[in-house]
């Protein structure tokens, strides 16, 4: 009891002496002890503060990426208080340090500590927040530069893998301040999921992880950083698929761009200014979007045919035609000209039906670095999609299936995942349907055409209809029906009839070893 009321005696007298002296004279007594104590004490101190200077509107950037740091490296396994918290918008539980709370961390083998300091403001409602680093003094030249450099990096990784992503569209008001609309983005295709033969699939993920991490790489050899791929193929063949895959493969916001609402170069242009660093910006349909191909033969061929008229009559027409809309021009420079270097990790799709319809100049190397060829599901391909909807990892009709493929019996990922999607309930029956539509393409059956679309969803629905057909005799088919018709056109079908009665029998064989 004695040494307490010592205590208290001691803190009293400190307390007169404080109310007693001059401020001034207290301050630098105060700074006089921190000296001190700063002086035999083994660590430094670093002050990290919310806002730079005292006007608290600049954001001090260090302060938030030491925010992601400390949520990534899961702080409450040395942290005893978090604050839980999660917007409307998203999903994910983000914390963060509670206030004057302490987290540990260790880099190069040393240990350091980090302090939530949160202090209120004397007569205001606002806060004063700000992180303290603490390590070892006598390392302090080789920890610290290195420690914060970690720091930032991974907390940018963190902030690019952990925050929502967003598609956009343009909403037709590029010139003004924001030209697109945006909702969450939360496609589920992946590359796990992507119904791709195994070598072109490692050979994209190897290069957009390439592209991803090539930041020095594209400043040393002096190029934007930003990469160009031409999806090409039928519909169906998973190009949107493809688009949203590499979307969550590299954390990347999508900006959908849609050139019929475009009204000029300069919007088309502001656009591109408006789109943020790693982003994919995609133009599907791009020989369909405007037709810019066909507007410069139109146009050559004017040329050429009134060459004997006035040169310059002509050139002033062509230009003065390009007033008001997107040209070739413009959508060139938007992909490789100067205004294509604005921002930076941007990656530009393009994708068509038909590759051909294509202006050579806007898929040349440079500007469409990969071009990307899909089209119908081979072996492997298929098995994805089998295991996608039906849970299954083999089959006893995958052989017969593959020897369907070998034959051109393919299909689109789309065509063969809507048989799939029907018929899930019951598996057998959903690999009989495939091998039935891949048997009615061997035969020449135009399934996938618009006007057949009855008649792929009458084969969907009754496989036996048509494998009964299958097995018929080709002399016995109707006049007028599509089969009569290809029989005219040569011998080869009744190699495919011999063939399809085989691998007709082979699938009767194995329901009956399977007891189906």
């Amino acid at each position: 009891m004695e040494i307490l009321s010592q205590i208290w005696s001691f803190l009293g007298l400190l307390t007169v002496v404080q109310n007693v002296l001059p401020t001034q004279l207290v301050s630098l007594f105060h700074s006089f002890y921190e000296s001190i104590q700063d002086f035999f004490s083994p660590y430094s101190y670093f002050e990290i503060p919310e806002f730079n200077g005292y006007c608290g509107v600049d954001v001090n950037d260090l302060y938030r990426h030491v925010n992601l740091y400390l949520n990534s490296i899961n702080s409450s396994s040395t942290c005893r208080r978090l604050t839980l918290s999660r917007s409307k918008s998203s999903n994910r539980i983000s914390y963060t340090v509670a206030p004057n709370q302490m987290v540990h961390d260790a880099f190069r083998g040393h240990h350091l500590t980090w302090t939530h300091q949160v202090d209120n403001v004397q007569d205001s409602v606002e806060e004063k927040r700000s992180f303290t680093l603490k390590l070892p003094k006598r390392h302090l030249l080789e920890l610290l530069t290195p420690y914060l450099e970690q720091v930032t990096a991974r907390a940018e990784e963190f902030e690019r893998v952990s925050r929502e992503r967003r598609l956009f569209t343009n909403n037709g008001h590029g010139s003004y301040e924001s030209g697109w609309s945006s909702v969450p983005f939360r496609h589920p295709s992946t590359f796990e999921t992507l119904a791709l033969e195994p070598e072109l699939k490692t050979q994209l993920m190897d290069d957009l992880t390439a592209f991803s991490q090539g930041r020095e790489f594209y400043h040393k050899i002096g190029r934007a950083w930003k990469r160009g791929y031409l999806l090409y193929g039928p519909p169906g063949s998973g190009k949107s698929s493809l688009i949203a895959a590499i979307a969550n493969f590299l954390c990347y916001d999508v900006y959908d761009l849609e050139l019929s609402k475009v009204s000029d170069n300069s919007e088309l242009r502001a656009l591109l200014i408006q789109t943020t660093n790693r982003s994919i910006i995609v133009i599907e349909d791009i020989d369909c979007s405007i037709n810019l191909t066909g507007d410069r033969m139109a146009k050559r061929r004017n040329i050429q045919a009134m060459q004997k008229k006035n040169h310059r009559h002509i050139i002033m027409s062509d230009n003065a035609e390009d007033n008001g809309r997107v040209t070739l021009s413009g959508l060139l420079n938007f992909t490789d000209g100067l205004w294509s270097c604005c921002g930076e990790e941007k990656v530009i799709v393009f994708t068509t039906n038909h590759k051909d319809n294509v202006d050579p100049a806007l898929v040349r190397c440079g500007r469409m670095d990969m071009h990307v060829s899909l089209g119908t599901c081979g072996m492997h391909a298929f098995k994805v999609l089998v295991k996608n909807y039906l849970g299954l990892d083999s089959h006893g009709l995958f052989d017969v299936v593959e020897s369907c493929i070998r034959s051109g019996g393919t299909l689109t990922p789309a065509h063969i995942g809507e048989i799939l999607l029907r018929n899930r309930r019951d598996a057998d029956v959903a690999v009989k349907c495939v091998l039935t539509a891949m048997q009615a393409k061997i035969l020449g059956a135009d399934v996938d055409a618009t006007e057949g679309a009855h008649e792929y969803d009458d084969m969907a629905r009754t496989p036996e209809s048509i494998g009964r057909r299958l097995i018929e005799s080709p002399d016995r088919w109707p006049e007028g029906s599509p089969e009569k018709k290809k029989k005219k056109e040569g011998s080869t079908r009744d190699k495919n009839v011999k063939f399809l009665v085989r691998l007709r029998s082979l699938t009767k064989s194995d329901s009956g070893r399977r007891g189906v």
